[in-house]
C-alpha cells in the first residue's frame, strides 16, 4: 500500500519543500492527499507531472502524516532519491 512505501522511505513533507527538492532533482515519487485543499497541492502536482515524477494519490492527509511519523496531517509528501 502507498502509506507503507512512505513509511519505509526517506521523505520530505510539505508543498514548498517538495517543490524545492523536485527542482534539485532529489525526488523520485510524490504523494498527495485527496482531502487536502487544491490550492495547497496543485503547484506540486503540476510541477511533478511536468518533469515526469510519478504522482500517487492517497485518501487521507492524516494517514499520510502518520506514515511520515508526524502527529499532524500532510498534504504533500515526496520520497527522495536514495
Amino acid at each position: 500500500m502507498s502509506y507503507d512505501r512512505v513509511r519505509d522511505s526517506q521523505t520530505i513533507i510539505g508543498t514548498k519543500q517538495t517543490v524545492k527538492a523536485m527542482r534539485a532533482g532529489s525526488v523520485k515519487e510524490l504523494f498527495v492527499a485527496l482531502d487536502a485543499d487544491n490550492w495547497v497541492t496543485d503547484s506540486a502536482i503540476s510541477f511533478a507531472r511536468e518533469i515526469g515524477i510519478p504522482v500517487t494519490l492517497v485518501e487521507s492527509k492524516k494517514k499520510l502524516g502518520k506514515a511520515c511519523g508526524i502527529h499532524v496531517g500532510a498534504a504533500v509528501v515526496a520520497i527522495t532519491v536514495e
